[in-house]
């Protein structure tokens, strides 16, 4: 098999501001594997969260390009990650590394992901759509927009330093969107007293759930939050991986599924299967991703209680094009393989 990769900067609509840090733009790592003159791709993004930069993913993605060419076909070079995994090598790209098999095993069957998967029909769901932390009417304005688009599910960014900011806020939200499913994420901004206070007067405005409301690095304070929590907690950074998980399970209401957090499409799968009658549900996220990134998560989302696959929505230009999303739905291709392709109108947004 041949493989090439080529590194791209994904440029934000605007600045999407979280507790932690404010992002304008990111950059991408594109992988492709060629065999029989079919192309599979996959897409890893950059994270300070995670300690990834474009030269460490760029070099990481090159050691795999040496592993991928030693395989005489996609199939056995998928049984093997499958089998041994990628020793030492960070998830994010392993997701890539596999997305981009997958992408070719699908479309020498001439079959879509979701298909090998096992689903009956193209996935679809409707997506929650990122509101960063800003100002009470601005949230408010955005909000109505993104109804008018279509959107049901709208995530508010939390953990300004003010928590009454992050009330008026959701309140604002509330008011322009009265039918809307709410989602909070202060991405891990409050103490364990201070949450379980300020959970109460969400769950009075209407909100549906709650991601990482505590500090990660402490799962047994945020098990003990969810046993009292008026909402359902859903565990983000305290749940990267499957012992991550199994530790979790039963014991908060949900866990956010990232591919690029966990390994890609297989190693969530195993996750689905772990909680699966434990009480703890599925929410699948992703990071600010093109379309290429985000695809494969599309193609599992009849599996999630939660969806939250925007990534590609909060770019200026995406550069691929093949799962929808602007209408509030994201959608499985019934093309085969990931079902995604290069845009050719440029990827403007309007």
């Amino acid at each position: 098999m041949k493989v090439s990769q080529r590194t791209v900067r994904l440029a934000l609509t605007e600045p999407l501001r979280i507790s932690r840090s404010t992002m304008a733009a990111r950059e991408a790592v594109w992988l492709s594997v060629e065999h029989d003159g079919r192309h599979g791709h996959g897409e890893a993004v950059t994270s300070v969260y995670y300690g990834l930069d474009a030269d460490t993913l760029g070099r990481l993605m090159h050691a795999q390009s040496s592993w991928l060419a030693r395989f005489a076909d996609p199939e056995s070079a998928l049984e093997e990650l499958r089998g041994h995994g990628l020793a030492s090598t960070p998830p994010a790209v392993t997701a890539a590394v596999e997305s981009a098999l997958l992408d070719l095993v699908g479309k020498r069957a001439g079959v879509p992901l979701h298909t090998l998967l096992g689903a009956a029909g193209p996935p679809s769901a409707a997506t929650a759509r990122t509101l960063g932390i800003t100002s009470a009417e601005r949230a408010g304005a955005q909000a109505a927009r993104l109804v008018r688009d279509g959107f049901s599910v709208l995530k508010i960014k939390a953990g300004s330093p003010d928590p009454a900011d992050d009330l008026a806020r959701v309140r604002a939200v509330r008011t322009a969107a009265p039918l809307a499913r709410l989602l909070l994420d202060p991405n891990g901004a409050w103490r364990a007293n201070e949450a379980e206070r300020l959970l109460h007067r969400f769950a009075a405005l209407g909100v549906e759930a709650v991601e990482q409301p505590t500090a990660p690095g402490d799962p047994e304070a945020l098990a003990r939050l969810a046993e009292r929590s008026p909402l359902p907690v859903v565990a983000d950074e305290d749940a990267v991986d499957y012992e991550d998980v199994r530790r979790l399970a039963g014991r908060v209401q949900g866990v956010n599924v990232k591919l690029a957090k966990c390994g890609g499409v297989g190693a969530a799968l195993r996750i689905a299967d772990l909680v699966a009658g434990t009480g703890t549900e599925l929410m699948l996220g992703c990071l600010t991703a093109s379309t290429l990134g985000i695809a494969p998560a599309v193609h599992l989302a009849d599996r999630a209680r939660w969806t939250d696959l925007d990534g590609h929505l909060l770019l200026a230009h995406d550069p691929w094009t093949g799962i929808a999303g602007t209408d509030g739905t994201v959608r499985a291709s019934g093309r085969p393989g990931l079902g995604v392709r290069p845009r050719t109108d440029g990827g403007a947004r309007p």
